[in-house]
């Protein structure tokens, strides 16, 4: 459906060069299912999955090997069928380790049969839907990681009064959702359907930045006999798919400091997390798979590839072609708010939505200099913070001051580290400081909670 709609403005902001024609018009292969799969007991937001197989079991593809063992959470399953090998501790993309399940591959890829819907949609109930959200492990696609099934089960006292799906993919070199909406729009929609259905809401809207014209397109022709979902088009500016300041673009709205999109009536999804819940109600399928963007200089032929959980990053790389030349960096997501790898022997997880290969020229940065106190940072945060300022008591271990200047408020888009032209660590310190801000506040409540037991 198409109507006028206000779109505001955040403030802030930067425009990197996106580096999106390496692989905007490449449409989606599928990347070889590999001889072995790392799938990681942990690959969302919250509590670690528990074991449901043993070394020796054998396992289908889609069975669920990992329970989780807390209501924030979400199940994983086996993206092959095979024989379990090992559970052992791994590597993983963000920087952490966890137990992980080794499968070897049988090449059959016999389904597993636990997870069915013979029902349509319409004739599922939201609790039916809640469950095969929860049950197929559907998390944040867009990075984020947490739990869906938690995201769409809002406390009674906030009422959701409209969805927005997020396809504005502002990460320069990152295309998969991008190509997602060109090739499988309907699944879009679909998802987005039950969505609204889930949280009883009667408005939608689909946002895409103005560089993805085809996208916005593709995705205006699908909704046309939709009354309730609309696309957007956005000016295209980082960190513009970063949940507050789409939000605020969309909405006029603003989540409050330390609060949530549903404390002012919204809920944001990506893209791809739609699709995942579209293919969890239609065909019973967990989320076993992922769409990866493999680019940046030094990849042979960068690709955008469906690859199934748990292959390592070096058998995506080959199925590339390798590299022209050995990188002198390689990050799992953007490079604006993603991780560098110390090994390719890191298993693809639900959060990976890229791998970026980055020459010498490319990777080079310079040294960080004393501050020249030029304020550029605090023009181009999205959150109005002052970065060079908690940056400062991060470095001098002053945490609580870090905390008192709303260190926790940053969303990581990584603008004032791009913008400095003194090269300061900015972003670095302050993830530091969040991080010991957390262990604080995490001691402090236990704490609290044993003087209590005591006085009891």
């Amino acid at each position: 459906m198409t109507k006028k709609l206000r779109l505001f403005s955040f403030t802030g902001g930067i425009h990197p060069p996106d580096s999106k024609q390496l692989t905007e018009n490449k449409e989606i292969e599928i990347c070889k299912v590999p001889e072995v799969v790392t799938i990681p007991l942990q690959q969302h937001v919250g509590a670690p999955c528990e074991a449901l197989v043993k070394i020796g079991d054998k396992v289908k593809l889609g069975q669920k090997i990992g329970q989780p063992k807390g209501f924030v959470s979400a199940p994983v399953h086996s993206s092959v069928s095979g024989v379990v090998k090992s559970i052992e501790t791994v590597d993983l993309p963000n920087g952490g380790r966890a137990s992980a399940i080794i499968i070897e591959n049988d090449g059959e890829d016999r389904p597993d049969d636990s997870l069915k819907s013979e029902k349509e949609l319409e004739d599922l109930s939201r609790e039916e839907l809640l469950n095969i959200v929860m049950e197929a492990g559907i998390v944040g696609m867009g990075g984020a990681c947490f739990p869906t099934h938690v995201k769409l089960s809002p406390p009674e006292n906030k009422k959701i009064e409209l969805i927005i799906l997020n396809g504005a993919e502002c990460e320069p070199y990152l295309t998969s959702d991008h190509r997602l909406m060109i090739e499988h729009p309907e699944e879009i929609i679909y998802g987005m359907k039950v969505i609204m259905k889930i949280l009883n809401v009667s408005q939608g809207y689909i946002a895409i930045e103005d560089n993805k014209p085809d996208a916005i397109k593709t995705m205006t022709d699908a909704v046309k006999d939709e009354k309730d979902i609309q696309v957007l088009s956005l000016r295209t500016r980082y960190p513009q798919g970063a949940e507050k300041q789409l939000i605020y673009t969309v909405t006029g709205r603003q989540v409050p400091s330390g609060g949530l999109p549903a404390d002012i009536g919204v809920e944001v999804n990506n893209v791809c997390t739609a699709a995942a819940i579209a293919r969890a109600v239609r065909l019973g399928q967990p989320l076993y798979q992922q769409i990866v963007t493999v680019s940046g200089g030094a990849v042979r032929e960068p690709k955008n590839l469906l690859v199934r959980l748990g292959t390592s990053f070096r058998d995506v790389i080959d199925c590339c072609g390798g590299w022209t030349e050995e990188p002198a960096k390689i990050i799992s997501g953007g490079p604006m708010m993603g991780t560098a790898q110390h090994t390719l022997d890191v298993p693809v997880t639900k959060e990976t939505t890229g791998i970026l290969l980055f020459t010498e020229k490319k990777a080079a940065q310079a040294e960080p200099s004393n501050c020249i106190r030029c304020a550029r940072c605090v023009s181009v945060c999205p959150i109005h913070l002052l970065p060079l300022n908690i940056s400062a008591q991060s470095l001098l271990s002053n945490y609580e001051e870090a905390e008192r200047l709303h260190a926790m408020d940053c969303i990581e888009c990584g603008c004032c580290s791009y913008i400095c032209p003194a090269s300061r660590p900015l972003l670095q310190s302050i993830k530091v400081a969040k991080k010991e801000i957390t262990k604080a506040r995490k001691q402090n409540a236990q704490a609290k909670q044993a003087t209590e037991s005591i006085k009891r």
